[in-house]
C-alpha cells in the first residue's frame, strides 16, 4: 500500500470519528455511517485535486456529508432534473469554494505562492463554481466509478467462494501474474482463469445494480433525514 494511501485512510478515521460526534442528535448515526464510509473517498479525492490541503478536503467531507442531512428531504428525486450524483457534485463544489474563501490572501499559484488580489482570488472562487476550468465534472466521474468497484468489490467478496475470490484478488487487483498465483495457492492456472472469469461476472452485475440503485439512494438518504 503507498503512502499516499495510507494517509487518504487514516485521514478517513479521524473525519469520521469528528463527523459521528456532530452527527450525535441523528437517530440513524449508523446509516450515515456507512453513508460515510460509502463517499468519503469520493468527496476527498476531488477536493484534493481541485487544490485543497489534506485539512481543508477532510472539512470538505464533513461539511458535505452535513449538508446532505440539512438538505436531502427538501430535495425530489427527478431523474428529468438530475442525479444523485450530479446532486452530491454540487454540494461538493460549493465546500470548496467555501474552503478558497477561509483562506488567507495567499493563495497557491503554479510555481509557488503570491499575494492574491480582489479580482485574482475572485477568478479563483470562478474557477471552482465553473466545472470547465479544472474540469472537476471529469475527476467526479473517474472518482464515481472508483467508488462503484470498490462497493461492488466488497458485496462480491461477501458473496463469493473464498478460493476463487482469492485467486481474483491477487491477479486482477493485486496484478500478480498467472504463473505466480497458481504457483503460490497450488492450484492450476486454469483454475486462476476461470476465477477471475466468474467473479469478474459478478462483479459486472454487482456495478450494474449499483448503478440501478441510485433512485433507490435518494429514497434512503430522505429516509435518513427524519
Amino acid at each position: 500500500m503507498n503512502a499516499g494511501i495510507q494517509r487518504a485512510r487514516s485521514s478517513s478515521v479521524a473525519t469520521r470519528r469528528s463527523l459521528l460526534s456532530r452527527l450525535k442528535q441523528s437517530n440513524a448515526q449508523e446509516s450515515w455511517r456507512e453513508f460515510f464510509d460509502t463517499y468519503w473517498r469520493l468527496i476527498y479525492a476531488t477536493s484534493l485535486t481541485a487544490g485543497l490541503t489534506d485539512s481543508e478536503a477532510q472539512e470538505v467531507v464533513q461539511e458535505t456529508v452535513l449538508t446532505v442531512v440539512r438538505k436531502i428531504r427538501s430535495f425530489r428525486y427527478d431523474p428529468a432534473i438530475g442525479s444523485f450524483k450530479g446532486w452530491l457534485l454540487t454540494i461538493v463544489r460549493w465546500r470548496i469554494a467555501d474552503q478558497f474563501r477561509k483562506r488567507p490572501r495567499q493563495i497557491q499559484a503554479s510555481g509557488g505562492r503570491h499575494a492574491a488580489t480582489g479580482t485574482s482570488m475572485t477568478a479563483t472562487l470562478d474557477r471552482i463554481a465553473d466545472p470547465a476550468a479544472i474540469n472537476l465534472d471529469a475527476v467526479w466521474e473517474e472518482e464515481w466509478q472508483l467508488t462503484l468497484f470498490a462497493a461492488a468489490l466488497s458485496r462480491v467478496k461477501r458473496q463469493a467462494n473464498a478460493r476463487h475470490y482469492q485467486m481474483f484478488d491477487l491477479h486482477a487487483v493485486k496484478h500478480w501474474s498467472v504463473d505466480k498465483v497458481a504457483q503460490t495457492l497450488g492450484v492450476s492456472a486454469g483454475q486462476v482463469r476461470l476465477a477471475k472469469h466468474r467473479i469478474t461476472a459478478l462483479m459486472r452485475r454487482e456495478v450494474a445494480r449499483l448503478e440501478k440503485e441510485e433512485e433507490k439512494r435518494w429514497g434512503l438518504a430522505k429516509a435518513l433525514a427524519h
